[in-house]
Order: structure tokens, then C-alpha cells, then sequence
């Protein structure tokens, strides 16, 4: 478990700081819900059930949330914040900046999961930094926050069959054969999360970029 230390504005004093927040990129609603592009939604809704709770609606009106630890009780383990934006795909940033000061997040402790349509489905790759590769949500991200130093769990979709314009298909349901697989793609991807934060970026990427 890594700690980052800071001073406190208030008292002077340095202390330790180890709060990671970890979003999950997509758009709200039901008409969405199903869409490749809200996997990330996914793997944030199975962590908060790992933790026993749910999101819910910021002070700030523009992200919902769900603190708490990843670690069975009285297991020593660093604060996570949950999170997800209140707003669509490309107006990611602005709610996750909000948690960002909020909760006094640096780049360097915060996770984002999100679809990936350079990965085939049932595959991933967890990263620090990197472009947005024309990802809406991690241009929104770069914009808001100033820089695309932060972690990503990046959860493949596959690209679209044929000509289909990829806008369309991240915008479009999971098949029936991967919907058997998806289940198993999330809880992986929350794995990768929790051993992200647990243990560093190498052994994550040694155990789960395949």
C-alpha cells in the first residue's frame, strides 16, 4: 500500500494522504445501461457491492459517489472513493474534477475504467498515463484536470464489425454470447482495481494485461 504525503493549508503540519478514487466512465440512464461504452459504470457498480453499498448523488450535484475501503473489515486498507459522473460521456471531466478537489485526489491516485476499442471484448490492460486514442470521456478528463497522468483500466469492446462507425457501436448493446461473458470481464476488471491500489502498477499489469 503506497501513501503520498502533503501539508496541511489549516495547521502546517505533513501528514499522510492514501485516498484513491476510482470512476467509471459512461452515461447516465437507462438507455444507456447496456451500451459498451458503460462498461466502466459496470465494474464501479460490482466494486461498490464488494464494499456492501451503493452510489449516491455528491453535495456537488455533478458526480455520485460511495466511499469506503476494499478489504474485508479490520483489514488495513487506504479510503476509496467511488464515483461516476452525473453528466454524458464527454462531460466526464468536470464531475470528476469536482471529486478530485473534493477529496484532495492527485493524478497519481486516481483510477479510471473505461472501454477500449483497440482491446478485443474479454481482454485488458491497466496503464498510467497515456492519449485518448478518441475516447470522449478521457478528452473530457485531460481537459478538466489538466493531465492524462492517471491510471486506466482499460476494458476491451472490440471494434465494430464491418463498416459500422465506432461511435455507433460503443453506443450499442453487448451481444448475446458476450453477455454470458461480461460478468466474468467486470469482476476481472474490479480485481485489477483493487490489486492496482493493493499492490502498484506492475504487479497489476505482470497478473492482468492480457
Amino acid at each position: 500500500m503506497r501513501l503520498r504525503r502533503r501539508t496541511d493549508p489549516d495547521v502546517g503540519d505533513v501528514i499522510d494522504s492514501d485516498t484513491w478514487l476510482v470512476v467509471g466512465l459512461g452515461n447516465p440512464g437507462p438507455t444507456y445501461a447496456g451500451h459498451r461504452h458503460n462498461v466502466g459504470y459496470l465494474v464501479v457498480d460490482e466494486l461498490a457491492r464488494r464494499m456492501g453499498g451503493s452510489l449516491r448523488a455528491h453535495k456537488s450535484g455533478r458526480a455520485q459517489v460511495l466511499e469506503g475501503r476494499l478489504a474485508p473489515p479490520g483489514a488495513p486498507a487506504p479510503k476509496v472513493v467511488l464515483g461516476r459522473a452525473r453528466g454524458y460521456m464527454n462531460e466526464s471531466g468536470g464531475g470528476v474534477s469536482t471529486l478530485t478537489k473534493f477529496y484532495d485526489v492527485v493524478p497519481d491516485h486516481l483510477v479510471v475504467v473505461h472501454d477500449e476499442l483497440d482491446l478485443a471484448f474479454d481482454t485488458m490492460r491497466v496503464k498510467l498515463g497515456g492519449g485518448d486514442n478518441g475516447h470522449n470521456g478521457l478528452r473530457s478528463l485531460r481537459a478538466s484536470l489538466g493531465t492524462g497522468d492517471f491510471y486506466r483500466v482499460r476494458v476491451g469492446v472490440g471494434r465494430p464489425p464491418g463498416r459500422q462507425d465506432p461511435a455507433d457501436f460503443v453506443l450499442s448493446s453487448y451481444s448475446s454470447a458476450e453477455r454470458k461473458v461480461l460478468p466474468l470481464q467486470v469482476d476481472t476488471a474490479a480485481d485489477a482495481v483493487e490489486c492496482l491500489i493493493e499492490h502498484g502498477l506492475a504487479e497489476t499489469q505482470q497478473r492482468f494485461n492480457s
